[in-house]
């Protein structure tokens, strides 16, 4: 249905439309001009343009755990660590050679910029002490001590010392052939107060690496901050696969074309909002992520879409017999307003993810929405001015006319899906790959699901790091700490309720899958009963009386806040997964927050969370919830979008029906490919509607302008619009497609699993809009001549 009045409102836009394009050509030197210096100053701008990754960025600052996170992270540490392992090739770690090693990694680690050094903790460090009960009472110690020569009677001693400790399987394997350095990284820089520089961070860990490998150990390392240098180091490789898609995109638009200026023009184009947008940045005071890295060829390759269009339908206006700057000027009052409002859902479709309340999210989302909306200048107005000068001469025309009705045939046979005889069978379809998409899409899964960093390939530096770390010691980098907060006077952590309590929560947590090992308060108490009954295990257990009790939190004073506040108020639960992936991370949640429930008091509450496995169950929580409120959001603005330009509600279903589809087959595919929905996956989606929206809005203006001004029925009109625009759409979805797919070869797999998914959506895209589209306008407009 329409509604508004149709025919003043397109006589409106049809005026303005004349103004502008008068105004535009007849000023387009001036243009041109303004453009190429803009172009210079902001690609001079790009100079300063910086990769860059912070620990905060990826945090839901908002969420629950993260208040929680935030609250102890003084007295319990934060979440982003580095653990240095060094492992000996022959023997175990008590030789003079491998004690010193770890000496020198230590040190090392101490001096990197943005360590917090209170908090480095190894086998030579006086916070890692051992405790044993000998006939006077209590003896303690550094495992390693500070006279340590290495003479066969020390080394003897330090095993010895590490054998009576509780840091067997924490730091020191249980096989006494690795031992493991661990820091916490500030948030800041503590010399500039701007995020740390986590890549700089990455190089100095690996030149610890290079420094103290040899024949003899070897060093691996893992963390936050070492997973992103890596990635960072992988993203450098995007340029090579940037200039593969740039080689592939010029010599088909080159074949297509038919012209070398005529590809140039494309080419700079879909350049210059790249060019643009890293010159932007900077000035913004914004940065690329290594996550976003991938952003501009994106860009870039919405960008040749549209400047395909243009430069097809200039080529077009130059055979019909229009000079350069009369086709210009055909080409721009036929395409602006088509072109432009794909343009606008596309920055919409990329502006929508900003729901996500995550930094990295955000920041993805605004510098896609730049890119996309400065095309609306670059594409709709720069390009068909550079068109405007060009002059193809009489043979070149001849060439290119010889080849203009190519592929008609072909379009003509199309013609039938815009009946209702031919619209049967994409009906059909689409209704069985809903069915299949609704069947698939219930194994899609939030969050990581691979070992590892998923981003990173199996065959990686760094998780072949994780696979030699988890397999030696029982905690690793996975760690998720409830915070039980005791209220009462005189340290009511002293208390046998609250105790008993925190004691029967550290028994379910050992029991659940997915937990690797669970060190708490009580459980350190009972070890010290136990010790005070000369080590009987019977005694292995909470006491009784509160000076008891208040006796085992003495010796725990020891060791810092590890396991309490100094006020005796929080207790941390820590509890060290065996990996974070999804399903794991899901199920301990889910026995916490069951336990949770049945257990909080007045007097004892359980808070969900900190380590770096609470920030990873916090995010999934949040993308999550965002993920249902991105594609509500995201199908409304591109609906509302539609409603606006096309003034008629079923144009707007017949363009957003098949794009509800291939978002179903996009997180199908995901799910079939083992991919989560996470931080670096949420614009997938956006993209897929995005590029989808291109076509459906250009082939619906064209069919609408053949019915409205020709008279023709909607078979004819479907078969006008392809032959003026198909072949366009089919040559941008072939060229985008192989471009994306040159990234299946990347060193990151988070990029080569785009490049497949961006393919298939690419042409899913396609052939929703020529096979599905015309098939719902049948059902929806039956016999009328006017949509």
């Amino acid at each position: 249905m329409h509604l508004i009045d149709e025919a003043g409102a397109r006589k409106v836009e049809e005026r303005l439309g004349r103004r502008i394009a008068t105004a535009i050509f007849r000023h387009r030197l001036i243009l041109l001009i303004v453009g190429i210096l803009l172009t210079l100053g902001l690609g001079l701008s790009a100079l300063n343009l910086r990769v860059s990754a912070g620990f905060s960025k990826m945090i839901p600052i908002h969420h629950e755990y993260m208040r929680t996170f935030e609250d102890y992270k003084a007295d319990f540490g934060g979440a982003d660590k580095v653990l240095v392992a060094i492992k000996v090739k022959q023997g175990d770690i008590y030789t003079k050679e491998a004690i010193d090693t770890i000496r020198g990694v230590t040190e090392s680690l101490f001096y990197i910029h943005g360590v917090e050094r209170s908090s480095l903790t190894s086998l030579v460090t006086p916070n890692v002490r051992y405790n044993e009960v000998v006939e006077e009472g209590f003896k303690g110690g550094n495992l390693v001590p500070g006279d340590f020569a290495g003479t066969p009677e020390q080394l003897k001693q330090v095993r010895l010392n590490v054998l009576k400790s509780d840091w067997v399987g924490r730091i020191v394997s249980a096989d006494m052939t690795a031992t493991m350095a661990v820091a916490t990284l500030l948030p800041t820089d503590p010399d500039t107060g701007q995020p740390l520089d986590l890549n700089a961070v990455g190089r100095q860990l690996e030149d610890i690496r290079a420094k103290y490998t040899n024949d003899q150990v070897s060093v691996h390392i893992i963390g936050f901050a070492k997973s992103t240098a890596e990635i960072a180091e992988g993203a450098s490789s995007v340029l090579v696969f940037f200039a593969a898609a740039f080689l592939v995109t010029a010599l088909l638009l080159y074949w297509y074309s038919g012209s070398f200026r005529l590809a140039a023009c494309a080419l700079i184009a879909a350049l210059v909002p790249v060019v643009w947008l890293f010159g932007t940045l900077p000035l913004i005071g914004m940065g690329l992520d290594p996550m976003s890295i991938l952003i501009p060829f994106l860009i870039f390759a919405i960008g040749v879409s549209h400047a395909v269009q243009m430069t097809n339908a200039w080529k077009m206006e130059v055979l019909d017999g229009h000079d350069g700057i009369g086709a210009s000027r055909n080409a721009f009052l036929k395409l602006f307003v088509p072109g432009a409002t794909a343009l606008l859902a596309n920055a919409l479709g990329f502006m929508v993810i900003a729901v996500v309340d995550i930094q990295i999210v955000r920041e993805l989302a605004y510098i896609s929405t730049i890119g996309v909306t400065v095309m609306i200048l670059t594409n709709k107005i720069l390009l068909p001015t550079m068109l405007s000068y060009i002059h193809l001469s009489e043979r070149k025309i001849a060439s290119l006319q010889s080849h203009r009705t190519a592929g008609y045939a072909l379009w003509e046979r199309f013609g039938v899906l815009a009946t209702r005889r031919g619209a049967v069978l994409p009906i059909l379809a689409a209704l069985a790959l809903t069915g299949i998409g609704i069947w698939k899409v219930g194994d899609l899964k939030v969050g990581d699901l691979g070992k590892g960093v998923p981003e990173l390939r199996d065959s990686s530096l760094y998780n072949r790091d994780v696979d030699v770390i988890t397999s030696n010691f029982a905690i690793g980098v996975d760690l998720l700490q409830v915070i039980a907060e005791a209220k009462g006077e005189d340290s009511p952590c002293v208390q046998r309720d609250v105790e008993d309590k925190i004691a029967e929560f550290d028994f379910l947590m050992r029991q659940t899958d997915g937990v690797a090992a669970v060190r708490s308060l009580p459980s350190f108490i009972a070890a010290v009963t136990q010790d005070f009954a000369e080590g009987w295990y019977a005694w292995r257990m909470l006491p009784e009386s509160t000076p008891q009790i208040a006796q085992g939190i003495g010796v725990a004073t020891r060791l810092g806040n590890e396991y309490r506040n100094s006020q005796c108020t929080a207790i941390p639960i820590s509890i060290y997964t065996t990996d974070h992936q999804a399903t794991t991370i899901n199920h301990i949640i889910d026995r916490i927050k069951a336990f949770k429930a049945e257990n909080d008091t007045d007097t004892l509450q359980f808070r969900l969370a900190s380590g770096n496995v609470g920030i990873i169950a916090a995010t999934n929580e949040v993308v999550a919830r965002a993920d249902k409120w991105v594609n509500f959001t995201l199908f409304t603005s591109v609906g509302l979008l539609c409603l606006v330009i096309f003034r008629s509600l079923r144009i707007t279903l017949c363009i957003v029906a098949p794009l509800a589809l291939v978002t179903l087959l996009c997180n199908a595919t995901m799910a079939a490919l083992g991919i989560g929905v996470k931080v670096n996956t949420l614009p997938v989606v956006a993209i897929a509607v995005g590029v989808g929206v291109d076509y459906g809005i250009y082939l619906f203006e064209s069919m609408k302008h053949e019915m409205r001004e020709h008279g023709l029925k909607l078979r004819d009109a479907f078969v006008e619009s392809l032959k003026e625009r198909g072949t366009a759409s089919v040559f941008t979805a072939v060229t985008m497609t192989l471009s994306v797919m040159t990234w299946a070869f990347s060193a990151l797999k988070f990029q080569a699993d785009m490049g497949i998914l961006l393919a298939f959506m690419f042409m899913v895209n396609l052939f929703g809009a020529i096979l599905l589209m015309p098939a719902f306008a049948v059902l929806l407009f039956g016999k009328t001549r006017n949509l």
